[in-house]
């Protein structure tokens, strides 16, 4: 089972514009936003549908994660391959 992610576009145009694309309308009625960047985005998605595949067993075993290591590091660190990671992305 794979978890889903609302999100959409804020692309900032040369004179600093923000606009929202958002062609699904999945914020069509939101005040306030936050911006992520996108493989910020998909490695928070790879890592919640890890999270629901996974026996908590790996995690765990992480032990203390340095505050200065980078977020995309932590699937490779879980025991992910490449085949894997490339799997996860295909649920979404």
């Amino acid at each position: 089972m794979a978890y889903q992610i609302d999100n959409a576009i804020v692309k900032k145009d040369r004179t600093g514009k923000l606009t929202l694309i958002d062609p699904e309308g999945n914020f069509q009625d939101e005040d306030a936003f936050i911006a992520v960047k996108s493989d910020d985005l998909i490695t928070i998605q790879l890592l919640i549908n890890s999270i629901m595949n996974n026996d908590f067993k790996s995690w765990r075993e992480l032990g203390v994660i340095p505050e200065t290591e980078p977020i995309k590091s932590l699937l490779p660190r879980l025991g992910y391959s490449k085949e894997d990671i490339a799997k996860l992305l295909k649920e979404f």
